[in-house]
């Protein structure tokens, strides 16, 4: 019934989507294995994709040829650039979505992708042979053997869902939970453990008084996501989100309900995001504030339901019910569905290789919350390097990675392998040390040639990629080349509060100056115009940046280039530990458990002392 695979991706969420659409774009034959057809790609928490950190993740997929940016912009029904008050390197994209439009768009990319093939059904086992995972068994008995098998499971493996005092099976509500993978993984020499999520209720939009909130719209300028053309839907228009607040006598009705919470009551042995905290969790941690903000999301441009952000609870349903019509503008609201907590099996990634290969077994990849991470974009790239990696050992090809200085999806791999999680990881930029190089209006000059290069990112990407790259170089050359002079730029300086010139100075000069933009110094100047032609406002932005934060972006290259020094020092994986007696206890034992490639990574595992890396650096020199 089946033939063989090269990659078998398990689960179609967002990171089995990347991982399914990536590995046969490279030229795999893929199966991906889902329990429902009709919910690949569903949105399980809020209907958004990006935001802080995650919006350069979408871009960075992107820019490597995935397809989570595109569906997002075809199904985006808001967007905003966040920390727009800010520098360039904390610019964040966010696009509120149609959830349906956004799952149904998903589906039919993978349908249009050669070599993606579907089952419907569930994986309760994988095929092992001598150390190496060569296939699957479904429930309906099915053995289906693949060279690689990427398992991309969600809060699916033992999933229990939490209302109240209510237990549920399942991987998310009204769907039933996997089960079978982690016994066998475990067996086998995995371990694993649990973590904890939540969603909040979602809600009658009819019943909602918008009056009373404040309204929070799209940008006017709409950027999007994906550095292709991508059609929208309805790009000449945007639904609004609202923002309204709790209040005492709102966390006053929640607390009635804490005595049966399953949080507190212990029935929940998984640890919560600490960055998206129930509204129980936020009372009790923060008791001394009144309020805490809620966002009022549309969940589509033809449906009524509302998602209540930062609502996100596991009390009864009458209590919920009862809280949320104290909320202003909720007076007279109607729950379609109560908020809950899911809490699901994941194994630890230091168990992991750089490549999301599992280290106990062979041709085994993980990727998304089974590696501990929260999040679609998380997930969504964890997937894309996955089913990259996944094609790449089928064919028997080195492995493709990310350093921390290429991609925030570098960063977020080498976290979780060198220091693992114990809760769910969500992405900040404060993670990155490289922001400034790491920028979401980069993210194609960064990443696309890489990507082209192993056959995932098309000619037509790497083509647009360097029109963009020349025209940038060809008007930074003009500006250090053309002097402007007082008679022509002096009142659009004056208008612009900058101090008048009384000679003629460099283009490149004046736009160095505070609040000079460079679209403006341009248009205000026939000789500019003369020679600068006419570009996009991407091509004016991007040379903008680079020109004014040049100093800065240098500096951050020569610390990647001296940090490098140690990424380039790597550790044979038969490498000895237990032979240096002045290792650190923990050092030790982080050592032997992580078995770090690069002397790089071992400065970053947690718990490892600058010394410990010094004795490891000396003895390797010997």
């Amino acid at each position: 019934m089946f033939p063989d695979y090269d990659v078998i991706v398990v689960g179609a969420g967002h990171a089995g989507c990347e991982a399914a659409a990536s590995a046969a774009n490279m030229g795999s034959k893929v199966l991906l294995v889902t329990m429902n057809m009709q919910t690949i790609a569903q949105m399980s928490c809020n209907p958004a994709m990006g935001g802080i950190a995650k919006g350069q993740i979408v871009r960075e997929i992107d820019a490597l040829g995935g397809y989570s940016g595109i569906v997002s912009d075809k199904s985006m029904i808001q967007f905003r650039m966040l920390n727009r008050s800010k520098g360039p390197a904390m610019w964040s994209p966010r696009t509120q979505n149609d959830r349906m439009l956004f799952a149904a768009t998903w589906r039919e990319m993978l349908e249009q992708t050669p070599n993606v093939d579907f089952y419907q059904d569930m994986v309760r086992s994988l095929l092992v042979k001598d150390g190496r995972c060569c296939g699957v068994v479904t429930g309906l008995g099915h053995e289906i053997k693949a060279k690689a098998v990427v398992v991309t499971s969600g809060t699916f493996l033992n999933g229990v869902i939490h209302i109240g005092e209510k237990q549920l099976g399942g991987g998310r509500i009204s769907e039933k939970a996997a089960t079978g993978i982690t016994e066998q993984l475990v067996e086998l020499g995995l371990e694993s453990d649990r973590l904890k999520t939540g969603t909040p209720p979602r809600i009658d939009g009819r019943s909602l008084d918008y009056s009373k909130m404040e309204e929070q719209m799209g940008d006017d300028e709409i950027t999007g996501f994906s550095y292709m053309d991508v059609p929208r839907i309805k790009p000449e228009e945007q639904r609004s989100c609202f923002i309204t607040y709790t209040s005492a006598e709102v966390h006053d009705i929640l607390k009635t309900g804490f005595d049966r919470s399953p949080m507190y009551q212990g029935r929940i042995q998984g640890t919560g995001p600490r960055y998206c905290p129930s509204i129980e969790d936020k009372i009790n941690r923060f008791a001394e504030r009144e309020r805490h903000q809620l966002f009022v999301e549309p969940e589509g441009w033809n449906t009524v339901e509302i998602y209540v952000n930062g609502f996100s609870t596991s009390l009864p349903e009458q209590v919920q019910y009862e809280a949320l019509r104290k909320v202003v503008g909720f007076e007279n609201a109607r729950m379609f569905r109560p908020g809950y907590a899911i809490e699901y099996d994941f194994f630890p990634p230091t168990q992991l290789t750089y490549s999301l290969e599992t280290k106990q077994i062979q041709n085994l990849f993980f990727a998304g919350q089974i590696n501990g991470t929260t999040g679609y974009e998380e997930a969504a790239c964890q997937g894309l390097m996955a089913g990259i990696n996944a094609h790449l050992k089928a064919s028997e090809q080195d492995t493709f990675i990310l350093k921390r200085s290429d991609a925030y999806i570098g960063v977020l791999i080498d976290d979780l392998i060198s220091k693992g999680t114990d809760e769910p990881y969500r992405m900040f930029t404060s993670r990155a040390e490289y922001r400034t190089l790491l920028r979401q209006d980069n993210a194609d000059l960064r990443l696309t040639e890489l990507s082209y290069k192993m056959g995932l990112a098309s000619q037509e990407r790497m083509d647009k990629t360097r029109t963009k790259l020349e025209a940038v170089e060809k008007l930074k050359a003009t500006l250090a080349d053309v002097a402007l002079g007082p008679e022509e730029i002096n009142s659009f300086l004056e208008k612009n509060n900058s101090a008048p010139l009384t000679q003629k100075q460099k283009a490149l000069q004046l736009l160095l100056r505070p609040g000079i933009q460079l679209s403006e110094l341009v248009a205000a100047s026939p000789t500019l115009q003369q020679f600068a032609g006419t570009h996009t406002k991407e091509i004016f932005e991007q040379t903008e940046i680079q020109v004014k934060y040049d100093v800065y972006i240098e500096k951050e290259k020569e610390l990647v280039q001296r940090m490098s020094q140690l990424e380039n020092l790597e550790i044979p994986n038969s490498f000895d530990y237990n032979k240096i007696s002045s290792l650190s206890t923990e050092a030790l034992q982080k050592f032997n458990k992580i078995r770090p490639r690069t002397l790089g990574q071992a400065s970053r595992i947690s718990g490892v002392n600058p010394s410990d890396v010094q004795i490891l650096m000396v003895y390797m020199g010997r």
